[in-house]
């Protein structure tokens, strides 16, 4: 019980600490650790760290929900972006005992391949740009009820000319009810600092984050709601096009004011999402991401903006997942992801 309470004081002090710091929207360095490539992930809004259910997959984002059930299982996850922008994630989990559940990861983000040219517009070479973490986290389970966990990150970031490392932390606590299937997450993330700046004397904030999220499984129905409230150390999300013709009065030229209400604020913190457990090897998912429709929807034609689906099958050993993301009317995002235990290959074998 001392040991629970350590951490959730040390957690809390994490996240207090980073009311401070926040900064959202472009304000901040290595952006890409806030893009999953996970499937699941991105079919339930971007953001999800409230389930314990042995998908490593949860751990990328939750490192608490690591366990033994997690022990030999290998994934690979991989997501096309606009204009040909790659983001990949490679992990494995290993079960120490009563040391906890460790994983290994590398998060990569591939920019492409971009022309270069000199002051006249003569191309004169090629260059690529690509963003890379390796990512090694714990997981611990204290007591029946109760898990903690950390991540701990280290960023390579390559653009050209320009080069940087980074160095960052996560923590995070999992409360997870198996009786009455609800579970309840909290995750102070990407705390960290520039150990190499991309240009010298010019240290830029991390995207650090505290995120909350409760799940709850109605019993003897296959639905599982999951609530996530985002950005806990910053109340007001809102951005404000400075391009948004609507916003200049087309007679006086004077500009207007956007104002926001209580449930805008509020709301832009919010991803409801809900699974199908169909059955134990087929799952459908959708979610509605209240900030991404709030931020990127056009507001002539809004779309499908801030909707995101998919499913997960199970096919012999190995667990495939599909999510597709809608960022904007131009299109969306498509997300796969497979995973499978090594152990039962090995048992195959003997």
């Amino acid at each position: 019980m001392v040991k629970t309470r350590l951490f959730l004081f040390l957690l809390l002090l994490s996240a207090t600490s980073l009311f401070a710091q926040q900064q959202v929207g472009g304000s901040y360095v290595y952006g890409f650790l806030d893009v999953p490539a996970s499937a699941r992930t991105a079919a339930l809004g971007g953001t999800f760290i409230s389930a314990k259910d042995n998908d490593l997959n949860v751990a990328l984002q939750n490192p608490s929900v690591l366990n033994p059930g997690m022990n030999n299982q290998l994934l690979l996850n991989g997501v096309l972006y606009f204009d040909g922008v790659k983001f990949g994630d490679a992990g494995y989990a290993k079960d120490f005992g009563k040391a906890g559940t460790f994983m290994a990861n590398m998060h990569y983000a591939n920019y492409g391949q971009f022309l270069e040219a000199d002051i006249t517009g003569e191309i004169v070479g090629k260059f690529h740009a690509a963003d890379y973490n390796l990512n090694i986290g714990w997981g611990y389970r204290m007591n029946e009820l109760f898990s903690v966990g950390a991540n701990l990150k280290t960023i390579y970031s390559n653009y050209y000319y320009y080069n940087s490392f980074g160095a960052g932390a996560d923590l995070a606590a999992t409360l997870y009810d198996s009786i009455s299937q609800f579970t309840l997450a909290v995750v102070a993330k990407n705390m960290g600092v520039m150990l190499k700046d991309y240009v010298k004397a010019d240290n830029e904030p991390f995207p650090v984050e505290v995120e909350i999220a409760a799940s709850k499984r109605l019993i003897h129905t296959p639905f599982r709601f999951n609530l996530t409230y985002r950005h806990l150390e910053k109340l007001d999300l809102t951005y404000t096009d400075p391009n948004d013709a609507s916003l200049v009065d087309p007679l006086t030229g004077a500009a207007k004011v956007k104002t926001y209400d209580l449930f805008d604020l509020l709301s832009s913190h919010i991803i409801f999402a809900t699974e199908i457990l169909l059955t134990q090897n087929f799952h459908l998912r959708a979610a509605y991401n209240f900030q991404r429709r709030q931020d990127l929807r056009v507001d002539t034609s809004p779309g499908t903006v801030g909707l995101s689906f998919g499913f997960g099958i199970k096919i012999n050993k190995f667990n495939i997942g599909y999510g597709r993301a809608a960022y904007h009317n131009a299109g969306a995002a498509n997300h796969f992801s497979i995973s499978t235990n090594l152990s039962e290959f090995i048992k195959k074998s003997n």
